[in-house]
C-alpha cells in the first residue's frame, strides 16, 4: 500500500535499536500518534488508541519529520492488535507516485468539532487510526483515499489531491448549507 503523508500527530515516541555502534539510530523505531493540550502540555488522551510506526532504516529521519510531508511511503496494510490500529511505514519512496491513501491529521481548531463515532461522521473509505480529546481540543489521525470526507461542526471537509502533484492533498471545507 502506498501512503502519502499530509501531516503527523502531536506525540512521538522512540524505541532504540538493539546493539551498539553507529547504526543503532538507523535501527530505531519511531511511533507517532495523536495528542491534545492538557494543562499546557501535549499529552495523549486517546478515545481511540493507535499509531503509525516509521523505521530509521526506512529513510525516516526523526530530526526532520517535516521533510516527510508530501512524501510517499510503502506501507504494510493496517492491522488491529490488542484493540489498536497500527500502520507500519516501511520505507520512503525515492520518487513521488500516486498514493492509495493519505495520512491525514485533523484538529478541531482547523476543521471544527468532530463527532467521532456518530453515524456518517466520515466516509466509509476512511480509516481512523487514533483519536485524542480533552475539553474542546481534538486530534484525529486517519488514512484517507482521495475524495474521502469528514463531517464536522463547520461542514464537510473533503480530501482533494493536487491535479499536478497527486501525492499532495489538502482538506477543503464545504460549509453547511452548500
Amino acid at each position: 500500500m502506498l501512503v502519502a503523508v499530509t501531516g503527523f500527530g502531536s506525540v512521538w515516541r522512540r524505541r532504540h535499536g538493539r546493539g551498539a555502534g553507529s547504526d543503532v539510530l538507523a535501527r530505531a523505531a519511531y511511533y507517532n500518534t495523536t495528542g491534545v493540550p492538557v494543562n499546557g502540555v501535549v499529552r495523549t488522551r486517546p478515545k481511540i488508541a493507535g499509531h503509525i510506526r516509521l523505521n530509521g532504516s526506512g529513510g525516516f529521519n526523526p530530526n526532520y519529520p517535516s521533510r516527510m510531508i508530501n512524501r510517499v511511503f510503502d506501507c504494510a496494510e493496517p492491522c488491529l492488535w490488542q484493540g489498536q490500529t497500527k500502520v507500519l511505514f516501511k520505507s520512503v519512496r525515492p520518487a513521488p507516485v500516486r498514493p492509495d491513501s493519505f495520512l491525514v491529521v485533523v484538529r478541531a481548531e482547523q476543521v471544527g468539532h468532530l463527532e467521532v463515532g456518530a453515524p456518517g461522521w466520515k466516509s466509509d473509505t476512511s480509516l481512523l487510526i487514533s483519536f485524542s480529546e480533552n475539553r474542546d481540543h481534538q486530534e484525529a489521525m486517519l488514512l484517507m483515499p482521495a475524495g474521502s470526507w469528514l463531517r464536522t461542526s463547520l461542514g464537510q471537509v473533503v480530501l482533494t489531491p493536487s491535479p499536478a502533484k497527486p501525492w499532495v492533498a489538502e482538506l477543503r471545507l464545504t460549509p453547511h448549507g452548500r
